[in-house]
């Protein structure tokens, strides 16, 4: 503990310093993040590090599992950042992000539920939808390589999960909201992002388009007659 103390006293003589332009620009004026990211608790994962953020850049939502709970009327933490960045904050992106080795998804894929931790167990119930896709479609897969189908499932699941959420979904009818699905391989250094249109995780390369789990475009569910006279 007395290290990362050590490291506050190093954010206040060398840090704040170098930055103090935009840490008094953001005081000033507010924050306009770039993008939501939610992403799991994991103190192997650091989103402003992976996305090379600034103060201001990106705003972050951190949980065992980088779970999303459906839309329902009982408040949460992961709903409430989810509609304050969208309604307040007129984000535009949300990256859903999971990774490797990760804990939450060990015990999700495990056969036995983790003892003596009954909060662990009701919050993974979010992410059951990827152990059984994983359990139905995947069943000769074991060990490590069942925990990171499981990982790569959940990362889908939460997105589905994201579009229950009124705000998002009004802003992804409105073609004002996109929807990424990262994960992390932490040993190899690599991001991972879901294409929408094959349902692959392929590697995130400067000299490739970006993969994206859901583009921006407008959609209007009404029949076109009725869509015509409502014009």
């Amino acid at each position: 503990m007395n290290e990362l103390i050590g490291r506050v006293f190093s954010f206040e003589k060398t840090t704040f310093p170098q930055s103090s332009d935009l840490y008094s620009q953001l005081s000033t004026h507010g924050q306009e993040p770039k993008a939501l990211m939610i992403s799991c608790a994991d103190s192997r994962v650091v989103p402003e590090q992976i996305v090379q953020a600034q103060p201001g850049d990106l705003f972050v939502c951190r949980n065992a599992g980088n779970m999303v709970p459906s839309y329902s009327t009982m408040n949460g933490g992961v709903s409430s950042t989810v509609e304050y960045a969208v309604v307040a904050l007129g984000v535009r992106d949300i990256i859903v992000c999971g990774h490797s080795d990760c804990g939450a998804m060990k015990a999700l894929a495990a056969p036995e539920a983790p003892e003596g931790m009954p909060n662990v167990v009701a919050w993974l119930r979010h992410g059951a939808a990827a152990e059984h896709v994983v359990s139905s479609c995947s069943p000769h897969l074991e060990g490590k390589e069942r925990v990171r189908a499981v990982a790569l499932e959940n990362v889908i699941a939460q997105i589905a999960h994201l579009r229950t959420h009124p705000s998002v979904a009004a802003a992804i009818a409105r073609g004002e909201m996109s929807l990424h699905g990262w994960f992390v391989d932490i040993a190899a250094g690599q991001v991972l992002g879901l294409d929408g249109d094959t349902g692959q995780f392929v590697p995130l390369r400067e000299d490739r388009p970006l993969p994206v789990a859901l583009p921006a475009a407008v959609r209007v569910a009404a029949e076109p007659m009725l869509r015509e006279a409502a014009e």
